[in-house]
Formats: structure tokens, sequence, C-alpha cells
């Protein structure tokens, strides 16, 4: 098991972000389904809570 240089080359060719419906980014996440930038595809109570009362 080589690490460095020569393993980086096996990173090359793979997509693991695609782009967001909702936000229009390039962080949704292909295998886990999650927006990385505006937390689409978790459920909606994760959501920020910029509406909540406290």
């Amino acid at each position: 098991m080589a690490k460095g240089t020569p393993s980086m080359g096996k990173k090359s060719g793979k997509k693991t972000h695609i782009v967001c419906r909702r936000c229009g980014k390039h962080a949704m996440h292909k295998r886990t389904g999650v927006c990385a930038s505006c937390g689409f595809g978790r459920s909606a109570k994760r959501r920020s809570p910029a509406g909540r009362k406290d």
C-alpha cells in the first residue's frame, strides 16, 4: 500500500458531488444524497432553526 502521489491517481475521474436541486451548488453528495451546503436530503427537522421560537 503506497501513500502519497501514486494513490492520488486512483481518485481521478470520480464525482463525489453533483448539483443540488434546492440551492444549485455543486455540493450534493452522490452516495448519501445530502447537500453539504444547504442540507437538502436530510429530514426537515434538521434544517436551520431560524424561524423557531425560544
